[in-house]
């Protein structure tokens, strides 16, 4: 009996590194933006987002861990299921596919033919107090070119 092996590849991605990148620096707005955001612990919310004609459609994901309060992730996806961004702190190690190793902190960014398996040290001048759940949330968002996120209330650090 021969099985057919089918791999992931470039194409099953439908979205270029050309129009991820745009859409990355596309500004984005909340559709029905909350009064505050919540972090507190076991958090795992969705808002959604548009560009700035609304024909884009984007979600934001924002998650804390239960038991390690400084777990957290934020995500940028576009298209219902594609990540354009991710970031995680204080997360699980990562190895990419070329064998590079990247523990605790890091960020996802869409790269054409992997999706967002592939992760990168992040730029400590943009996102400078990770400890700090509302400022990182504030620095995605503004990495993200989220415009005008609500304030973050009741952080439990």
């Amino acid at each position: 009996m021969l099985l057919a092996v089918q791999s992931w590849s470039a194409t099953d991605s439908m979205l270029t590194q050309a129009e991820a990148d745009q859409l990355i620096a596309m500004s984005k707005h909340f559709l029905q933006p909350p009064s505050t955001i919540s972090i507190p612990p076991g958090t795992d919310d969705t808002y959604e987002l548009a560009g700035p004609s609304d024909r884009e459609r984007f979600h934001l994901d924002v998650w804390r861990g239960t038991l390690r309060l400084s777990k957290l992730k934020f995500q940028n996806r576009v298209r219902t299921a594609i990540v354009l961004v991710r970031l995680d702190v204080n997360g699980a190690p990562h190895t990419n596919l070329d064998g590079s190793f990247l523990s605790g902190t890091h960020i996802h960014l869409f790269r054409e033919g992997y999706e967002d398996r592939w992760a990168y040290l992040l730029d400590q001048e943009l996102f400078s107090r990770l400890s700090d759940p509302e400022s990182t949330f504030q620095d995605f968002c503004t990495y993200c070119k989220i415009e005008s996120p609500p304030p973050v209330q009741g952080v439990i650090a």
